[in-house]
C-alpha cells in the first residue's frame, strides 16, 4: 500500500482534532482511502496538551512542513489571512496539495489561491470552511450537481445560535449571553466577527460561489449583525408564531444575485427554526431535487477535523488523476464560472416585522398604516399593546408582506418623522422559507 505523507500546520482546537482523529482512526482512513496516510510532520509554535505528538517530528517553524520535499499533503489550520494565505501560497508553489479550514482566506483570497493551484495543477480543499463536521461543501460541488440551485438559507455561526436560543428561551439579553458564549468558548475575546454576521457573511460567499457558479465576492454582502435584537423582538416574534434566527441568504434571480446576512423572523414550524445552541443547518433549494436541509455541529474540535481528514482522503484517493479529471474548486470548471451582478439591497425583496413606539392617542395607527398604504406595502398583522403603568407611548407590531426594501425604507423615514411616534422603527426582516 502506498504512502501519502501529510503536514499539518497549526496545533489548536482543530489541528489538535485531526491530529487525534487521524491517529485513533488510522486503519479505517486508510481502508477508504486505499493508501497509507501518515502524519510526517506537524509546524505548531506551541504543544497541545490535547495532541500526543511526543512520537512525531514537531517544528516551530510551519514553513519547514510546506518546504518539506516529503510532505505531499499540505494541512492549513492555523486560521488569520496573511500568514496563512502566503504559507499555502508557497506549499502550492512547492506543487503541494492543499487542505484547509480558513474560511476568510477562501472568501476574501480563495479566487487567487484557486487561480494559482491550477496553474501548477495542485487542489486546495476546503470542506471544514463552512459548517463544520457538515458536508455542505461537498453537496453542493458534487451531490448537488444535477440541480440549477434556486437559493440556500443558513445558520452559519453557531454563536450567534447560541445567543439567540438563550434570548428565546430564558428572556436574557444580548450582552449577557454574549458574556456566558465567551466564557464557555463559543465566542472570542472580540466577538465582532460572530456578532456582526462577518464570519456567516465569509460562509455565505463560498457556499452562493458553489450554487451559482460564479467568482467569490466577498465584498458584496450584506451584513447585519444580532447586537440589536432584543428579548421585546424575542418574545414579539414567539407571539406571532416565528423565531429569529441569524441566517445568510443567498437567491438567484434572473437580474442577479442576492447575498445578505442579517437577523431574520423564520416561521417556527420551519424545521430550520428548531435548530438551536450552537448546531448549524442549511437549506438549499434545487430545481430537481426541492428543498433539503444539512444540519449538525458547526465547529469544535473533532467535528471540525472529520472535515478536514474527508479532504484528505479524497486528495489521497486522486493524487494520481490528471488535473483536468478532478472535482473543479467551486463545483464548476472555471471557464463556465460567470461574473453574476449582485443585487442592491433597494432591490430586494422581503417581509418584514416592525417595532415601532407610538404615542398612545387616536389617529396614530391610522397615519402608520396609510404610510404603509402609500408605498404599496400590505399589511398582514398589526398589534398595538397597552401601555404598562403611567406610560403614555405603546409598542405598536406590524408585519407586512413582501417588499422591495427600498420602498421600506422610505416608508420607515415618513413613519419616523411622525410627531407621534418616539425614536427609531427596528426593522427585522421575514422569510417563510417556503
Amino acid at each position: 500500500m502506498k504512502t501519502v505523507k501529510i503536514g499539518i500546520c497549526g496545533l489548536g482546537t482543530v489541528g489538535s482534532g485531526t491530529f487525534n482523529v487521524i491517529t485513533r482512526n488510522q486503519a479505517e482512513i486508510n481502508a477508504r482511502a486505499g493508501c497509507n496516510i501518515e502524519i510526517t510532520q506537524v509546524g505548531a509554535r506551541r504543544d497541545n496538551p490535547n495532541a500526543d505528538t511526543s512520537t512525531t517530528n514537531v517544528t516551530r517553524d510551519i514553513f519547514e512542513v510546506v518546504n518539506n520535499p516529503e510532505i505531499d499533503i499540505v494541512v492549513e489550520l492555523i486560521g488569520g489571512t496573511t500568514l496563512a494565505k502566503e504559507l499555502i501560497l508557497k506549499a502550492i508553489e512547492n506543487g503541494k496539495h492543499v487542505v484547509t479550514a480558513n474560511k476568510a482566506l477562501i472568501a476574501e483570497f480563495g479566487n487567487e489561491i484557486f487561480a494559482q493551484a491550477n496553474a501548477k495543477g495542485v487542489s486546495v480543499a476546503y470542506e471544514a470552511a463552512v459548517a463544520g463536521g457538515i458536508p455542505i461543501i461537498r453537496t453542493l460541488r458534487e451531490g448537488l450537481s444535477a440541480n440549477k440551485i434556486q437559493w440556500l438559507a443558513g445558520i452559519i455561526n453557531g454563536t450567534g445560535n447560541f445567543i439567540l436560543t438563550e434570548m428565546r428561551d430564558k428572556g436574557r439579553t444580548f450582552e449577557d449571553v454574549l458574556a456566558e458564549a465567551q466564557a464557555l468558548g463559543y465566542a472570542e475575546a472580540d466577538p465582532t466577527f460572530d456578532v456582526e454576521g462577518i464570519d456567516a457573511a465569509h460562509k455565505l460567499v463560498i457556499l452562493a460561489s458553489l450554487a451559482f457558479g460564479m467568482p467569490l465576492q466577498f465584498d458584496k454582502v450584506y451584513c447585519e449583525g444580532i447586537a440589536d435584537v432584543s428579548p421585546e423582538d424575542v418574545t414579539y416574534a414567539t407571539e406571532l408564531g416565528y423565531r429569529i434566527k441569524h441566517l445568510g441568504i443567498a437567491r438567484h434571480h434572473e437580474s442577479g444575485i442576492e447575498l445578505r446576512v442579517h437577523p431574520t423572523f423564520i416561521p417556527e414550524r420551519r424545521l430550520i427554526a428548531n435548530v438551536d445552541g450552537v448546531d448549524n443547518a442549511i437549506l438549499v433549494k434545487g430545481d430537481a431535487v426541492g428543498s433539503t436541509m444539512y444540519y449538525g455541529p458547526g465547529a469544535g474540535s473533532e467535528p471540525t477535523a472529520s472535515s478536514v481528514i474527508a479532504d484528505v482522503v479524497d486528495l489521497a484517493r486522486m493524487l494520481s488523476a490528471d488535473p483536468e479529471n478532478r472535482v473543479p474548486y467551486l463545483g464548476f470548471v472555471a471557464k463556465s464560472l460567470q461574473e453574476h451582478a449582485i443585487m442592491p439591497m433597494g432591490e430586494i425583496e422581503t417581509g418584514y416585522y416592525l417595532r415601532l413606539s407610538a404615542v398612545d392617542k387616536p389617529g396614530v395607527l391610522s397615519k402608520v398604516t396609510q404610510i404603509l398604504s402609500d408605498q404599496g406595502i400590505s399589511i398582514e398583522a398589526l398589534i398595538q399593546k397597552e401601555p404598562k403603568d403611567d406610560q403614555v407611548e405603546v409598542p405598536v407590531i406590524v408585519l407586512t408582506n413582501r417588499v422591495k426594501e427600498k420602498l421600506m425604507n422610505e416608508a420607515i423615514g415618513k413613519i419616523e418623522a411622525l410627531d407621534t411616534i418616539v425614536g427609531k422603527v427596528v426593522r427585522i426582516r421575514v422569510e417563510s422559507l417556503a
